[in-house]
């Protein structure tokens, strides 16, 4: 099972969501938590969940939290619909197999283990005795926690986030510099594409904050999205600059990249992710990029237009030396599109020279 800080699928991603402050359903929650009753509640309606019901009555009627609340009181469980809102059965009796393995003490929350194990969906108990909430769904157990507590550490998260783009963009910088000279080598594109693997996993994290803040996370969405909102778009790019395929596959591994900057055996897995043989030496060899990153940075470059270079020169070097009349031979491309194309790339390459030498 996973912790508070554990990976979670999209799905339970969702499922917080779902039970996020300014919900109707964490209102609900909430009411039951502050009059101590406990409770079992069950989001999912499929045939799976109804086998396992016995005994209480219909409701069908849409969520509101104090009829959830008031439900709550008596002893059976509750059961919503799976977008959880309505509240379809009340005081119902749960059956799930018995053999399923519980490491829970209590009778509600070993019912609700079981019931998540054996349906998948998403079953929330409420503990009368200590006041907390815990979700269960499929495998995965997670006790809710103050919204204050999450928001420091959103806000915690945030900070470290920002001292990481930092690094990202100076890799990046240095990287660009290094493009326009032709001396870039697999360990500046590893150390970036890792540096950025960093970045995602921390983004991810902030957005898992993000779902379970709901209404009370919105300024922290907002601060995501301006510090890591454009990253995975880099490092595809990247990957697709300087992968043997010219695919992007391997950002899709970036997320397990810890902070260890400069750890060589990670920078050795990303050159093998990106097609690459050979171990540690192999990062030292020199390689030229594609030129999708750069060209991204013109204005008003369509991808279709980048795509379109890029397979008609080949590699960035050949694009800075090719002449307006070359460039203009490229579909998609006049006259003016050349012009601004050249002095697109002439300006980038001033720009980068510049700042390296801040």
């Amino acid at each position: 099972m996973s912790g508070p800080d554990g990976q979670f699928d999209e799905r339970f991603l969702e499922a917080l969501r779902n039970v996020a402050p300014g919900t109707l359903l964490r209102e609900g929650l909430d009411q039951i938590l502050r009059a101590r009753t406990g409770a079992l509640v069950v989001v999912g309606d499929g045939p799976d969940i109804m086998a396992l019901l016995d005994g209480g009555f219909k409701v069908d009627r849409e969520l509101q939290p104090s009829s959830l609340y008031e439900l709550s009181k008596m002893d059976g469980a509750l059961v919503l619909s799976r977008d959880g809102r309505r509240i379809l059965f009340a005081n119902v009796q749960l059956l799930p197999d018995r053999a399923i393995p519980s490491l829970e003490t209590g009778i509600r929350h070993r019912t609700a283990e079981r019931m998540a194990r054996q349906t998948g969906d998403l079953v929330i108990a409420i503990s009368q005795r200590r006041n907390i909430v815990t979700l269960y769904q499929g495998e995965v157990k997670y006790v809710l926690r103050d919204i204050g507590f999450i928001l420091t550490k959103a806000n915690q998260a945030v900070q470290t986030l920002g001292r990481y783009r930092a690094v990202v963009d100076q890799a990046l910088a240095n990287l660009t510099a290094l493009e326009f000279e032709d001396l870039v080598t697999l360990m500046d594109v590893t150390t970036a594409l890792h540096r950025s693997g960093m970045v995602l996993g921390i983004k991810d994290e902030v957005d898992r904050y993000i779902r379970e803040l709901g209404t009370e996370g919105r300024l922290v969405g907002m601060q995501l999205e301006e510090l890591a909102g454009d990253i995975a778009e880099e490092a595809g790019l990247l990957a697709r600059d300087y992968s043997v395929t010219g695919n992007a596959d391997v950002v899709a591994a970036l997320n397990g990249s810890t902070p260890l900057g400069d750890d060589l055996s990670e920078l050795v897995e990303l050159s093998r992710g990106l097609g690459y043989p050979g171990g540690l030496g192999a990062l030292d060899q020199g390689v030229t990029p594609r030129g999708f990153r750069i060209l991204r940075r013109i204005p008003r470059l369509p991808v279709p237009v980048i795509e379109n270079l890029v397979r008609a020169f080949g590699n960035l070097q050949r694009m800075l030396n090719a002449t307006l009349e070359e460039l203009d031979k490229v579909e998609g491309i006049g006259e003016v599109r050349a012009r601004t194309i050249r002095d697109g790339l002439r300006r980038l390459r001033d720009e980068a020279m510049l700042d390296r030498h801040l």
